[in-house]
């Protein structure tokens, strides 16, 4: 995994981060001072800049304007305030586009986009991609040494809201990564099956983009490409990085990931998480009834996983409400702090916000801001200002890491690979079966790293793999071996299926699993809109609970598995649901239907006692407990989302750095309420 020791940190930071992005260019310049020293009040250590400046500071090809930067950057600098310094490549001028039209994306359907928003990019375009190294060497060359520069932030949340472009440019561009890739058109024939429909090609020239077709398209000729197109985002990154990188030795270079799963899905973040020197990451809430502190906390332990296990950074998330969802509700009092410090809890060094002062034009002129539209005398800036010295406070956990108590196994590649068409159930949802079981270890206050199937899991007593369509060999022969050794391991339905060219394994299913789960399955069977299964614990087997399943149902052969619980009802009727097998020194469970709620939770109670976690049935509903540990202590976070007071008990006396009161045995923690204990034992 990256930074496994240690990640850079913001150069000249000496405290957590706090601020966030600063576009001082949409107001006059006698704003700038009204501006920083309210910064100074508010407690902001560093602000990003520049973001989408291009326009500004080449207005006309070749001709550059850096004054109004330099004045903003000495101001900044004579104030104390570090500087999160942008490359503007999110956004090229209109003078590009209209010198080189052939740099805007062309959709699936042959559209090309237009300009008037950001991201409008094809990432193959030779134009674009030296007008972006040029803008950015500029940058670097006049600010490598500039005394407010802390970070580079390269570009803007790639992925979003264009990662394909499907052009001729890219087409050729695609072609020369298939042979990077392949070798040659007969590996590309083979790997694709395009033996199906009469699909094979007799060069590489003849290969296309896969644009709409008029049924289906070849599907790992459509897994390609979301590789390629993720692939080249990243090949511009690492070029504007390395130039970065020559001029301003020492300075990190960055750029912002998205790794909620439902805000950037054409990212692969195990391959990005390599290429930066720092993981920051942005976070807005989904507000569509789910509880949004579980995705938060999510969100940043997979941040905190593409990281290696090191520290990162919070880039952006929002005060209150966002301005691109259906409904936008504003935060309730006090959770801006529960989201920010739930972050740090989880690793992150620091929190900041899009963005510094509410804009008044624009398309995000509604999305929350630290200095809203209703100026200091408002709930949100007294809640940002409470925030900044809270996170003064808390300088002491700067490079101490998260504990994690379990891993789950995650894969984009094979996210995508699953989301492709023709699949047996419509309904069945990768992420929903992350969402699922992540929430309920959550409810079991059960810290989680995640981890690609490759990784090393022998740190881990419980992991956990809710949905793994693309599973190659290495992979199923690294959790075989893990249950070997002594781990315990969970596996829901329609896990490795296919290998990495969405070519089904050879034999029964699961494919790369059937040695570690100890048995086959003989056929899918997907349930109906609306039904269920009900599953009971066989004659003979421990007496459980009756589960109900719903969405699929498999149709089991045990191979050395034994049988926990049997489907009841269903076309599977009588045969194993829930299995259990024990192999060298560890166990393996596999769940051959969709569980839910108390019925996930009995499963995964009775893997987590296999594992020998202890069950935390003290901790109330809703109350997060997280500790960070390393040089300077062990640090406990208690984050109460609940509407009820709680008591938690401590495990050793400390102090709590919020309030700087003693914490001796159990600690108070009213409802809504954020408390941080450093613990002397």
């Amino acid at each position: 995994m990256p930074h496994s020791e240690s990640a850079p940190y913001p150069a000249g930071l000496h405290k957590l981060a706090f601020g966030g992005d600063y576009n001082p260019e949409q107001w006059p310049e006698e704003v700038w001072h009204e501006d920083v020293r309210l910064m100074r009040e508010a407690g902001v250590t560093m602000v990003s800049v520049g973001i989408f400046s291009w326009a500004l500071l080449e207005p006309e090809p070749g001709a550059h304007d850096f004054g109004w930067l330099d004045r903003l950057l000495d101001l900044l600098h004579v104030n104390g305030i570090r500087a999160d310094l942008g490359t503007p490549t999110v956004a090229p001028p209109a003078w590009f586009y209209r010198a080189h039209p052939e740099a805007l994306p062309v959709t699936r359907d042959g559209a090309r986009l237009a300009f008037g928003s950001r991201g409008a990019i094809c990432h193959s375009s030779p134009a674009y991609r030296a007008a972006a190294a040029d803008i950015t060497e500029q940058l670097a060359r006049r600010y490598a040494n500039h005394p407010a520069l802390a970070m580079w932030h390269v570009h803007n949340e790639y992925g979003v809201p264009v990662s394909a472009c499907y052009c001729d440019t890219c087409g050729a561009h695609f072609r020369r990564w298939l042979a990077a890739r392949h070798g040659s058109v007969d590996a590309v024939n083979e790997a694709w099956g395009t033996a199906f429909w009469g699909q094979h090609y007799r060069t590489l020239d003849e290969i296309d983009p896969p644009r709409t077709t008029p049924t289906v398209g070849n599907p790992a000729q459509q897994l390609d490409y979301a590789r390629f197109a993720d692939a080249t985002m990243r090949e511009n990154f690492t070029a504007e990085r390395d130039i970065l990188h020559r001029i301003a030795p020492g300075i990190p270079v960055t750029t912002n990931f998205m790794t909620a799963l439902s805000q950037c899905e054409s990212v692969d973040y195990w391959a990005w998480g390599r290429e930066v020197d720092l993981v920051t990451n942005d976070h807005y809430l989904i507000t569509d009834g789910r509880r949004t502190h579980v995705n938060l906390a999510m969100a940043a332990d997979l941040t905190r996983s593409v990281a290696g296990g090191a520290p990162w950074l919070l880039l952006e998330h929002s005060t209150s409400g966002v301005n691109w969802q259906p409904r936008n509700p504003a935060k309730r009092p006090g959770e801006m702090a529960r989201n920010s410090l739930a972050h740090v809890a989880r690793g992150s060094e620091g929190a900041m916000f899009f963005q510094w002062r509410q804009s008044r034009r624009g398309a995000e002129k509604f999305h929350s801001a630290m200095v809203p539209h209703a100026g200091t005398d408002s709930r949100i800036w007294r809640e940002v200002s409470a925030l900044g010295a809270g996170l003064g406070l808390l300088e002491g956990i700067r490079s101490t890491r998260t504990v994690a108590d379990v891993a789950m196994l995650w894969d984009w590649e094979s996210w995508w690979a699953q989301r492709l068409d023709w699949r047996p159930s419509e309904d069945h949802d990768a992420r929903e079966r992350a969402d699922t079981f992540y929430a309920s270890l959550y409810d079991r206050h059960l810290t989680v790293d995640f981890a690609h199937p490759d990784a090393d899991l022998s740190g881990y007593p419980l992991v956990v793999v809710p949905a793994l369509y693309l599973t190659t060999e290495e992979s199923g022969r690294n959790l075989r071996r893990y249950v070997e050794n002594g781990g315990t391991l969970v596996v829901s339905y329609f896990s490795g299926i296919v290998d990495a060219d969405d070519a089904v394994h050879p034999g029964p299913y699961p494919g790369a699993f059937r040695d570690v789960l100890g048995l086959t399955v003989e056929e899918f069977s997907p349930l109906g809109e609306g039904g269920t299964v009900r599953l009971t614990t066989p004659e003979g087997a421990p007496e459980g609970p009756e589960l109900t399943g719903d969405l699929w149902s498999d149709v089991v052969i045990p191979r050395g598995a034994e049988t926990v619980w049997s489907y009841a009802d269903g076309i599977p009727a009588g045969r194993p649901a829930v299995t259990r097998n024990r192999l060298g020194e560890g166990t393996a469970w596999y769940l051959s239907t969709r569980l839910s709620g108390a019925d996930l939770a009995a499963v995964l109670d009775r893997a987590a006692a296999d594992a020998g976690i202890e069950p935390r049935t003290g901790l109330p509903y809703d109350v997060e407990v997280v500790r960070r540990t390393g040089d300077t202590g062990s640090y406990l976070f208690v984050i109460n989302h609940s509407d009820t007071d709680a008591d938690v008990a401590l495990d050793a006396p400390g102090t709590e750095l919020l309030t700087g009161g003693p914490a001796v045995d159990e600690l108070a923690v009213p409802a809504g309420a954020v408390r941080v204990v450093r613990l002397d034992g």
